[in-house]
């Protein structure tokens, strides 16, 4: 074949792509009619699907352009139904923006807001039908202020992202022009030995978040900024250099809330909080259901309680659903020795990072 059967090749499968699009789209318009009434997005039979596909893929596509590509066209497919409203830890462009986008795609309406208890607060009151909120990063510990709103408030955990943060700089003007580097406090410590090693002799500068300082690289002569790829998209800087983190496996996890639990998939995950009775030996009471159950414990995170002065919170992760016998036992006996026990959430496993 020439170079011209080749393309002509490609454009006959591009048309095969479109109309398999559009025919799965009618699929599930006729789908949705037939549903009932409620929270029609399952992110569980989202993740089944896709996890199917990539097993099957057998290249040379790789398994990231698979992920990317189904996560827009599974988008597109719920935006048909009826577009969903996502709020994030905003402003735009920052990882929270980031992480709701490899979740539900570019086909929602995004809802940035200036604080956590307010992604919290728009799920609850339905002005949105999502909420995405960072839990925990692989360096810098737990967020607090998430795990502190969870016990107040009545929404579950829907689904869990593990998103590898990847640092960037860019700037209109060329590498040796740069005098200043603008960014958020903890991504210029996240960063510190490469811009020691690279730009010595530069300002660095700290900025209200990452996405303020692609907004001030624009338009300030000689200054740059480390921030996502999706900010120099926004502000259509040049990256000069990508992925400067010091530490290449940084990753930070969030949570989709919603205001319903998710049927159980086979592979779960289920996060909850429970306060202890001030004595010797509380904490480990409490765990030894689950050792004995033979259940793994990922995650395990204390916060002193507003409400009595001494008393503390644990947050903790099961591989499990609470529906699961195992993890019915466990959490049937912490129950008694607990003062207080919530489940937060059972929801599909995370397999892999974006």
């Amino acid at each position: 074949m020439n170079i011209e059967d080749l393309r002509k090749k490609i454009a006959g499968a591009d048309e095969k792509i479109l109309s398999l699009i559009n025919e799965r789209y009618r699929v599930s318009h006729e789908l949705a009619e037939l549903r009932e009434k409620g929270e029609k997005y399952l992110p569980e039979d989202e993740k089944a699907a896709l996890a199917k596909l990539l097993s099957i893929n057998e290249g040379p596509a790789l398994k990231n352009t698979v992920s990317a590509v189904f996560r827009e066209i599974f988008s597109g497919s719920s935006a048909i139904e009826r577009q969903l409203k996502v709020a994030f830890l905003g402003p735009e462009a920052t990882f929270s923006h980031l992480a709701a986008l490899a979740k539900f795609g570019r086909s929602v309406h995004f809802e940035p807001k200036s604080n956590i208890s307010d992604v919290f607060r728009d799920v609850e009151t339905f002005h949105v039908d999502f909420g995405c909120v960072p839990v925990e990063n692989s360096t810098e510990g737990a967020v607090n202020h998430t795990l502190d709103m969870f016990l107040d408030s009545s929404v579950f955990i829907r689904d869990e992202i593990n998103l590898r943060i990847h640092h960037n700089l860019m700037a209109k003007c060329p590498f040796k022009e740069i005098k200043r580097v603008y960014s958020h406090v903890q991504v210029l410590g996240q960063c510190r030995n490469w811009l020691l090693a690279n730009l010595p002799h530069a300002d660095i500068i700290e900025a209200s978040s990452s996405t303020k300082a692609a907004e001030i690289a624009l338009s300030e002569k000689g200054s740059a900024a480390i921030a996502s790829t999706l900010a120099a998209e926004l502000y259509k800087l040049d990256i000069l250099s990508e992925n400067i983190e010091d530490n290449p496996h940084n990753t930070t996890r969030f949570m989709i809330l919603g205001r319903e639990e998710p049927q159980p998939t086979g592979s779960d995950k289920t996060s909850i909080c429970f306060a202890i009775k001030d004595r010797v030996g509380a904490l480990y009471d409490c765990l030894l259901p689950f050792k004995d159950e033979e259940l793994t414990l990922t995650m395990i995170e204390s916060r002193p309680s507003k409400r009595r002065k001494w008393e503390y919170f644990f947050f903790m992760d099961i591989l499990g659903h609470h529906s699961d016998e195992k993890v019915k036992r466990a959490m049937g006996k912490l129950e008694n020795m607990a003062q207080s026990l919530r489940i937060l959430g059972s929801y599909p496993r995370s397999t892999h990072e974006q």
